[in-house]
């Protein structure tokens, strides 16, 4: 499947925040691309632009392309509870996303790299679907095989974050998707209400 694999400074740049993760160009230059970019007279957005930057802003963050973010919009408004509420859930419980948030990857990137090369495991099967929807309850860990990683261990040893819906086991390298995170829980920067406006148009 089509992936961005263009500049992600850039793309920082275009939302104003660094929607990627710590990055010392975005620091450096932190106003939009192009040649206009630190002109600050710049006119006035409209509400469509808003809430369709706002949509661009989610779909980059969890690296999502357009028609699966419809496809979990339409399963966000079918459930039970807040649509936009439950629509960033469903981003949250992606496999990917829990792999990233655990620490075992330093990117989403990376974290959809490891699920798809095979080093990933749900309950003890192996999974390479990145979007697949992790249940409370479900243990995520590395293969036995791929427990050596550079790249995972260097990640586990700089990983300081702690999320109350997720458990972390340093010695067996693997996790348990213990609930499904709350609004509050979830630290992304996204005002989901503009996106939900933006599909009910």
């Amino acid at each position: 499947m089509a992936r961005y694999t263009g500049p992600k400074t850039k793309i920082a740049r275009k939302f104003g925040e660094a929607i990627f993760g710590d990055d010392k160009s975005f620091e450096k230059r932190n106003y939009p691309p192009g040649q206009h970019g630190n002109n600050r007279r710049r006119g006035k957005k409209s509400e469509y632009a808003i809430q369709l930057m706002e949509k661009q802003k989610a779909k980059y963050t969890y690296g999502i392309l357009e028609r699966q973010f419809r496809n979990m919009f339409e399963k966000a408004t079918r459930a039970q509870g807040i649509t936009g509420e439950v629509l960033l859930q469903l981003c949250e419980s992606r496999l990917d996303n829990v792999v990233y948030r655990m620490g075992v990857a330093p990117s989403r990137r990376a974290a959809r790299q490891l699920v798809g090369h095979r080093h990933i495991t749900v309950n003890g099967e192996l999974v390479n679907i990145p979007s697949y929807q992790l249940k409370p309850g479900d243990v995520v860990g590395v293969r036995e095989k791929s427990k050596s990683l550079a790249v995972v261990q260097e990640s586990l040893s700089n990983n300081s974050s702690v999320y109350e819906w997720i458990s972390w086991n340093s010695e067996k390298k693997e996790g348990t998707f213990v609930s499904v995170p709350g609004r509050v829980q979830i630290p992304e920067n996204i005002n989901e209400q503009f996106i939900v406006e933006l599909y009910s148009k």
